[in-house]
């Protein structure tokens, strides 16, 4: 990251999106009290708002888009790093670059323009609707990316080095003005076409990240390097995009609209990418700009506990009161938080974390992986098992296993690479439409299968044999999702689980009972083959569990895995939630033990209000070596354990959500 690059560990990011209309603008505000309260929470960085999506300014200058409430001559930003610096905390400045209403009002030409013509609103096609975020979404081909090169210039020059600059809603945003069609032209894109509109307007974000990026490179040559970073970009660009950063960051408020999977999804593909990051979430009981909600002590600790368990920094976001008074109450919750996580860095600071299994995701779905990839996701997490998720030119040379979920298709290049990393010796879970190619044909020829096309029954049921049925009773088990392969193994290879056909498939004027029709006969086609270490499923197994959480699907894929990963780096019998990543830290391993659960309590709200205690639950750690001690971390606790074959074996009581297994 260069020399001198300091990157924070208990960071808030301190929202200030206030109203031309709200007067008063930082009337309260104290310095020191400000600057205190950060460090009485254990807080090291705070990002500080020097523009807002209203368009406003918060410092002192002369351009027309200072905050008229704020009062004549104050520089609130330059006040703001002052008094933080003081107390020996960073101030990374915010800078709105899409959302800019002052800009929409003053220069409406500059909002990106639909391909219907309409301007672009970011949350609602209602200009009146009052419940709803009607930010306009700005156009960066517009004379508009000028105008915030002279503001970023401006701030560069009155505050220089900083700490950092975060630059928010950076998204792809598609714009059909008069500039936008002029520049696709230029490089003989279609204007008309939708695919030459998006990929023109990745090439304007492109091109307006490196020019952000060197103007504040060029004004800290003689400083230590800061921090760059360009907020709502997918994360599944990060393999193209590091080049204008040094480091990254996860936004995720689980309540605000992220929900409790994207983190965890989104961490383990940046994680390999060796980038300092750090994940916001938030002290909000829901998203952004909610004053008066303040989230549960066990969510939070949740969140930030997940947090430092995949070797990332904490967050916090909060958004000052217009009168620039900070709020005690919201800092004795972060405190007390972040004055655990601090007590827990050192036992993992500087470690890596393990991982056994790849998960080979197609980064065109971006952040939101779909049910495949959610279902991937969960049934791995509770099978507790240590896992990356990768693009697919990630070298899997490191890996014992990878798994291909049906929402990645295997190009020629994917298909040489994992011929490849089969005959090097590793192992292979390939998922429904992820074994074929496009002529529908075995993508593999290791997979050992034989393939008749699609089977005519939406809702075939699975019947596993003996080698994949360790703790599932002998049924006949419905495949919920339609799209089973009619698939045969071919000499040499195996059947793990036969297919069972309905009595015939339903239709309007052909049905039995109230959904699908019970099952009739076996099937000469197979649900699982396995031909030497290459597993393949006909049905769709994976995205069948991200949408309907059949615990068997869970059950047969993690019977599956033990026959190619017999020796997994963690063997437990805990709840199903309990969540765990293993560290190795020099010859400390270090196992993070999360045990919540985020209970849905309205229609679209998971609240976590209480952690679950564990209670003699035993946990097995594959270790190269005995170790000399255990310990139950922060709190000091010593562990009596047993050693045997590889396996260091430790029981578990406590009623923390997070504790750490620390074998030394």
């Amino acid at each position: 990251m260069g020399k001198g690059f300091f990157f924070p560990k208990r960071t808030i990011h301190l929202d200030f999106h206030t109203s031309p209309e709200i007067p008063d603008i930082a009337r309260d505000f104290n310095p020191a009290e400000f600057a205190q309260t950060f460090k009485d929470a254990h807080v090291d960085s705070v990002t500080i708002f020097a523009t807002c999506h209203h368009g406003m300014a918060y410092w002192d200058t002369t351009r027309p888009e200072r905050h008229p409430g704020l009062a004549k001559g104050f520089d609130l930003l330059g006040e703001q790093i002052e008094a933080l610096h003081k107390v020996g905390i960073r101030a990374p400045v915010y800078l709105s670059v899409q959302c800019n209403e002052f800009c929409a009002q003053e220069h409406p030409e500059w909002i990106a323009v639909e391909d219907s013509g309409k301007l672009v609103r970011t949350n609602s096609d209602d200009i009146f609707d009052s419940k709803g975020i009607n930010w306009y979404g700005m156009d960066m081909s517009s004379p508009y990316q000028d105008y915030l090169a002279d503001q970023l210039a401006e701030v560069l020059r009155k505050y220089a080095p900083l700490d950092g600059v975060f630059f928010d809603i950076c998204w792809d945003q598609p714009s059909c003005s008069k500039w936008a069609i002029e520049g696709m032209r230029k490089l003989s894109l279609n204007p008309a076409d939708k695919a030459d509109r998006n990929k023109y307007t990745t090439h304007i974000t492109h091109k307006y990240m490196a020019r952000f990026q060197k103007m504040v490179e060029d004004a800290h040559k003689n400083h230590p390097p800061v921090g760059i970073w360009f907020n709502s970009r997918p994360k599944t660009k990060l393999n193209v995009e590091k080049k204008f950063l040094r480091h990254v960051e996860i936004e995720s408020l689980p309540t605000g609209g992220w929900g409790y999977f994207y983190f965890p999804y989104v961490s383990r593909f940046v994680r390999p990418m060796g980038l300092p990051t750090l994940s916001h979430t938030a002290r909000f009981h829901k998203t952004w700009g909610d004053f008066g909600g303040l989230k549960p002590h066990a969510a939070l600790m949740y969140e930030c506990c997940s947090i430092l368990s995949q070797g990332m920094t904490s967050c916090v976001g909060d958004q000052l009161h217009p009168r620039g008074k900070i709020d005690k109450e919201v800092y004795k919750l972060i405190g007390s938080v972040y004055s655990y996580i601090k007590e827990c860095e050192p036992y993992v600071e500087g470690g890596k974390l393990q991982s056994q299994i790849a998960v080979v995701a197609d980064p065109e779905l971006g952040d939101s992986p779909g049910p495949a990839g959610i279902g991937t996701l969960l049934a791995l997490q509770q099978l507790r098992h240590q896992f990356d998720i990768v693009p697919p030119e990630a070298s899997l040379a490191s890996y014992e296993l990878a798994i291909v979920p049906e929402s990645t298709r295997i190009d020629d290049k994917l298909k040489k690479r994992l011929k490849k990393y089969v005959n090097d010796g590793g192992a292979l879970i390939l998922s429904g439409q992820a074994s074929l190619d496009e002529d529908s044909k075995p993508v593999l020829r290791e997979s050992g299968i034989r393939v008749d096309g699609m089977m005519e029954f939406s809702n075939p049921f699975i019947a596993p044999r003996k080698k994949i049925s360790s703790g599932i009773p002998v049924f006949n088990y419905v495949m919920y999702e339609p799209g089973t392969i009619r698939m045969r193994p071919q000499k040499g290879a195996e059947s793990l689980a036969d297919i069972i056909e309905p009595y015939f498939e339903r239709s309007w004027d052909k049905f039995c009972s109230h959904g699908y029709t019970p099952a009739a006969r076996k099937s000469k086609y197979s649900a699982v083959v396995k031909n030497g270490k290459v597993i393949t499923f006909a049905v769709p197994l994976l995205q069948a569990y991200g949408n309907h959480a059949a615990i068997v699907y869970r059950q047969i894929l993690g019977n599956c895995i033990d026959l190619l990963l017999p020796q997994p780096l963690i063997k437990d019998s805990g709840p199903s939630h309990l969540e765990t990543t293993v560290v190795r830290k020099g010859r400390k391993t270090i196992v993070h033990l999360l045990s919540y659960i985020a209970q849905r309590r309205t229609d679209d709200l998971d609240i976590i209000e209480d952690p679950i205690p564990l209670v003699d639950m035993p946990i097995s750690v594959k270790l190269p070596r005995k170790p000399k001690k255990a310990s139950l971390q922060p709190d000091g606790i010593p562990l009596d354990f047993e050693y045997s074959e590889g396996y260091a074996t430790v029981k578990i009581t406590t009623c923390k959500g997070h504790s750490m297994v620390v074998f030394e």
